[in-house]
């Protein structure tokens, strides 16, 4: 184990670093998801009206997203190995105001403390996760999805479990996985330190990707961006609104519903890590036409399936759907390879803006169209995959 972390060969993959990474990436992902299922009872204790509620998750969205290409690409030019450590006590900050918040502006405050750290974090440990692969970055990114996909699944659950019952202040019981992910993120940060010191060193081993244009690289950083938008307002519309769709379309209740979602996120879960592998193995744009395209058979016969079919479809849809993030962010980085942390930033940031720009509008529009009909919109998303014709193949290739 001691030698695998020491290591800074680029040709092997450092799986303790990316697993310790994975598990930062899951604590603060936690620490993230602890602010919006307290909204009802800051809602009630501080009578706050839904427009503060809005403006409150409105500096949450600007800090956590579009906060982090601006970041990343600060860290492009100046390396900063103990930034995504130091950026947890920010995390650790937001929580303990928001355990004794009594007004608007405290509460404000400590979302703005909670996404400043999201910001900070995902640039430079996405980063890390390219650095340490060892060649095999879609695996590295899914790994390191995967620990943000389970914070992110975690918090509301802990929240209901040990804060909503209790009172505000237990929201204190946070601060223990903000210290537990400063303790983690300082071992990546010292083995970081030391592998951007072995890499300068060498400077023959700089990559360089393609000889495409300046022009070809942002019409396809602009596709990709765009497969995001279908990919997260798609998921938007499941993760958000299924149980209200199960309810209206199958008459089922509560917990029937959630199982259904349920479903959903354990195919995104798996098809997160085999997508990861199938990007080395099979090509990233190859995975990137599949994930996104493949998915719209299922998407499209969902609207009409029965309950057993709507599973079906909602397990191949969430599978395929999961399997695209690894291979589009990786596929990103190789483009422009000296702007890893503006790139990882950037679809990051984008990739959580759209997920809660898609739950607000597409609320908004089931007020109006209702759900069915929602949803029968909704599955022509994917669709918008077949943009990825136009994007370009490559070979990495290293100075000699």
């Amino acid at each position: 184990m001691k030698a695998d972390t020491k290591s800074y060969d680029t040709t092997k993959t450092t799986y303790p670093i990316l697993f310790a990474i994975a598990f930062g990436h899951l604590l603060n992902d936690l620490i993230q998801g602890v602010l919006q299922p307290l909204f009802p009872l800051i809602k009630e204790t501080q009578n706050l009206d839904y427009g503060q509620i809005g403006f409150i998750m409105f500096a949450f969205q600007i800090t956590s997203s579009l906060f982090q290409p601006i970041i990343g690409s600060i860290t492009d030019k100046y390396p900063q190995p103990y930034s995504f450590s130091f950026g947890m006590l920010f995390a650790i900050a937001g929580i303990i105001i928001l355990s004794y918040s009594e007004n608007f502006t405290m509460t404000l405050t400590a979302a703005c403390c909670i996404g400043l750290a999201s910001s900070v974090f995902h640039p430079e440990a996405s980063r890390v996760a390219y650095s340490a692969s060892g060649g095999r970055r879609s695996l590295a990114q899914a790994i390191f999805q995967l620990g943000g996909n389970g914070g992110t699944a975690l918090g509301p659950v802990l929240v209901a479990l040990c804060v909503i019952p209790f009172g505000q202040k237990y929201t204190l019981l946070f601060v223990i996985a903000g210290l537990a992910g400063f303790a983690i993120l300082l071992f990546v940060s010292r083995w970081y330190k030391g592998y951007l010191q072995e890499h300068l060193k060498n400077t023959k081993a700089r990559i360089i990707t393609h000889q495409l244009s300046k022009r070809r690289i942002y019409i396809s950083v602009g596709i990709l961006l765009l497969l995001l938008f279908s990919k997260y307002f798609y998921t938007a519309s499941i993760s958000s609104y299924l149980i209200f769709y199960a309810e209206e379309r199958f008459n089922l209740q509560g917990t029937q519903g959630q199982l259904l979602l349920a479903v959903y996120l354990f195919a995104i879960t798996l098809g997160t890590i085999i997508g990861g592998l199938a990007g080395d193995k099979y090509g990233r744009r190859n995975i990137i036409w599949f994930s996104i395209l493949g998915a719209a058979p299922f998407t499209l016969l969902l609207p009409y399936m029965d309950l057993t079919g709507t599973i079906v479809c909602l397990a191949c849809a969430g599978f395929i759907l999961a399997s695209a993030f690894p291979s589009i962010l990786v596929y990103a980085q190789e483009l422009l390879p000296g702007r890893i942390g503006m790139i990882s930033g950037m679809f990051y940031g984008f990739a959580f803006g759209m997920g809660g720009i898609g739950a607000a509008f597409l609320g908004d529009l089931i007020d109006k169209r209702g759900i069915i009909e929602v949803y029968h919109i909704c599955s022509y998303l994917p669709l918008i995959g077949i943009a990825a014709v136009f994007l370009p193949s490559f070979r990495v290739k290293k100075n000699s």
